[in-house]
């Protein structure tokens, strides 16, 4: 099972630098987002960068496009933010090693873009004439997920059949999560997993091309 971890504290900073700061950043924003204010409500979120569309004024969020960013790394409550620390925690680290540290970096934030940008994509196709307002580091997470699920059916020898149940199981609770759970946004966290699946194909594709190339 690859996604136990059994490595001490210095060891875990030391093999996964990317995944540290990551649950770095979440934290000390956090911190910085709560004691000016309350993160859960809306005005004060999106003074601190949440990613926001309007359906006529801005129904992609380019007016702002800084937003599809600084909203990963933003949280609505303390339970919000445990919840995705603890999936980042577990979970981000065999792929950090598995893409190395510099892509995954790209991998990561590249997913959560995708999330938001998904989730506008959806808010407009709905048309429901609401301002959306969206925080959290689930498309990226999402993205996480995606990438196992390919290797899961793709390169099945990466990956012991503990490892391979585990990633079906969150998906599918994952999915009745979104869909039952109130103020969960759905589509970010598809289209976190879309994008995750289809970059690590492409990263996959790229380091079949360099070993190619090498021989």
């Amino acid at each position: 099972m690859i996604f136990l971890r059994y490595e001490s504290f210095g060891a875990y900073l030391r093999q996964f630098p990317v995944t540290s700061a990551i649950i770095a950043l979440n934290l000390v924003y956090f911190i910085i987002v709560s004691v000016n204010g309350d993160p859960n409500a809306a005005m004060h979120a999106i003074k601190f960068g949440a990613f926001v569309t309007h359906p006529v004024y801005d129904p992609y969020g380019m007016l702002e496009p800084w937003r599809y960013l600084t909203s990963v790394f933003m949280h609505s409550g303390i339970q919000h933010l445990l919840f995705n620390l603890f999936a980042v925690l577990v979970f981000a680290p065999p792929l950090e090693r598995l893409l190395g540290s510099l892509r995954y970096v790209f991998f990561y934030l590249l997913c959560g873009v995708g999330g938001n940008a998904f989730s506008a994509l959806a808010s407009d196709v709905a048309a429901d004439g609401g301002t959306h307002v969206g925080v959290g580091a689930s498309g990226a997470i999402y993205g996480v997920y995606g990438a196992y699920l390919f290797i899961s059916l793709f390169r099945k020898s990466q990956l012991d059949v503990s490892s391979r149940k585990t990633v079906y199981t969150i998906l599918i609770f994952g999915v009745i999560f979104s869909l039952l759970a109130p103020q969960v946004d759905l589509w970010a966290h598809v289209g976190g997993a879309l994008a995750g699946f289809l970059l690590y194909s492409l990263f996959e594709r790229a380091k079949a091309r360099n070993r190619r190339y090498r021989t």
